[in-house]
């Protein structure tokens, strides 16, 4: 918790109106400043994130009874895009197979998780983003996985339809409409289809824009307009000065497969 700025303006504040007045106006308008300071400050990619992240990711892989091959490989893939040191590593590691029994409480990553978001939106996406390839890893979403993303999103307040756009710019599809699918299919029609593959990325000309855009097809050209700024804002990659240059890359795809999808929809709505 920062209190520098709150000091300073109390000492301002005292010296500006020489009253009690002052100190608490000085005060005041230094928790501000401390506020603002906090919420601007680069994500710190620490033990703190690592093991709350790692935890969670060992409750999304147990989440349907079992962790799978692929699972497995797409949480030593996150160790390589977070560049863990030997010791980060093994916080990973434990934090996961911890997260992986069946009484663990995720509700304690979630609040450490949330924490470390420090209720930014950017942070958000960043969390979300480096969980996604291990919630797709089989290529099915079943609905106990799906309820912990959920979970997840609510606690960090990421909305269905961002984490649909989330989802699309990774190359997946909406996770609920796998989820209701695998739900409600009788057994002789999913079991060949939980068998498959997971689906190859799909090329951008493939992604629907308005998706990445998280809009409906059907938004008004200002709606459009916001939902792109709104977004360029959050996943803009001069925020991530100090993160690895995995999640920086990622973050400057994101940033482009945005731009890209704002110009489609503007050519296709005829817009110069």
């Amino acid at each position: 918790m920062r209190i520098v700025g709150k000091i300073v303006g109390a000492i301002i504040g005292v010296l500006l109106w020489r009253n009690p007045v002052g100190l608490v106006l000085g005060g005041v308008l230094g928790h501000i400043y401390d506020q603002a300071s906090e919420r601007l400050r680069p994500p710190r990619f620490d033990l703190d994130f690592v093991g709350p992240l790692f935890a969670y990711a060992g409750a999304l892989a147990k989440s349907d009874g079992r962790v799978s091959e692929p699972e497995i490989v797409a949480a030593e893939a996150l160790m390589g895009r977070l560049n863990l040191d030997a010791e980060a590593r093994r916080v990973a590691m434990a934090r996961f197979t911890v997260g992986k029994q069946p009484e663990f409480n995720n509700t304690v990553p979630l609040a450490e998780l949330r924490n470390w978001c420090r209720g930014r939106r950017d942070n958000a996406f960043i969390v979300l983003d480096l969980l996604l390839d291990l919630v797709y890893a089989e290529g099915l979403v079943v609905q106990p996985k799906l309820a912990l993303v959920q979970k997840l999103c609510a606690a960090l307040g990421v909305t269905e339809y961002e984490l649909t756009a989330l989802s699309a710019m990774k190359g997946y599809g909406p996770a609920w409409h796998r989820a209701q699918y695998e739900r409600t299919a009788r057994p002789r029609e999913r079991g060949p289809w939980q068998e498959a593959p997971p689906p190859p990325p799909r090329r951008p000309s493939e992604v629907d824009p308005y998706a990445v855009l998280g809009v409906a097809n059907d938004a008004d050209d200002a709606a459009v307009k916001r939902a792109y700024r709104k977004l360029m804002s959050q996943h803009h990659p001069d925020k991530l000065v100090d993160a690895p240059d995995e999640v920086r890359r990622r973050s400057e795809e994101r940033a482009r497969e945005i731009n890209a999808a704002y110009e489609r929809v503007r050519e296709q709505r005829g817009q110069r």
